[in-house]
């Protein structure tokens, strides 16, 4: 049996889980003298994000920090669910499979770093940042042109739109 490409992969995916720090953003993380901390977010992603929700695919942001500053990003775009301080990725996505009722083969994940690993050999479209790391790479059905933080979600749901065939439908509403 052929493998399927991750073009068809990407014609069933429901679900849109995002690794945060290196994947929302460029992986930096700035904390202040006391307990602010801050992230920078690409616009873009964001809108996306926004469009992909329109168009019926839930995101959800899984990271093994714990930020307000992401609750607030993931408020501020309707994000479906966060799940912070999850230190074991694979059991997490187990847990959001079970508690959602969401099948693997409808769930991409894009992810970074090593850490990452066990959640992308649980989606079905396994995705990742232009400058993940190399065994990050090597286990991805789809690598973004664009590093974390600069345009990978962007690229990511304009990727599974367009393999849906509702890439031109979701322009649409922005052609008024």
């Amino acid at each position: 049996m052929v493998a399927a490409t991750a073009h068809e992969k990407a014609r069933k995916i429901r679900w849109l889980v995002l690794d945060v720090d290196g994947v929302l953003t460029d992986g930096r993380i700035i904390l202040d003298g006391g307990d602010g901390e801050w992230k920078a977010f690409d616009v873009r992603d964001g809108q996306r994000i926004v469009l992909a929700a329109h168009e019926g695919i839930r995101t959800v942001f899984l990271t093994g920090r714990s930020s307000r500053v992401v609750e607030r990003r993931a408020a501020e775009l309707g994000v479906y669910r966060v799940f912070q301080g999850a230190h074991d990725k694979g059991e997490t996505m187990d847990r959001f499979f079970q508690e959602e009722g969401a099948r693997p083969e409808e769930t991409a994940y894009l992810g970074d770093d090593i850490v990452d690993l066990p959640a992308l050999s649980r989606a079905g479209l396994a995705t990742a940042v232009g400058d993940a790391v190399p065994e990050v790479q090597a286990v991805a059905d789809w690598i973004a042109a664009s590093p974390g933080g600069h345009g990978a979600v962007r690229e990511l749901v304009e990727f599974i739109l367009v393999a849906q065939g509702r890439w031109e439908s979701a322009l649409a509403r922005f052609a008024r």
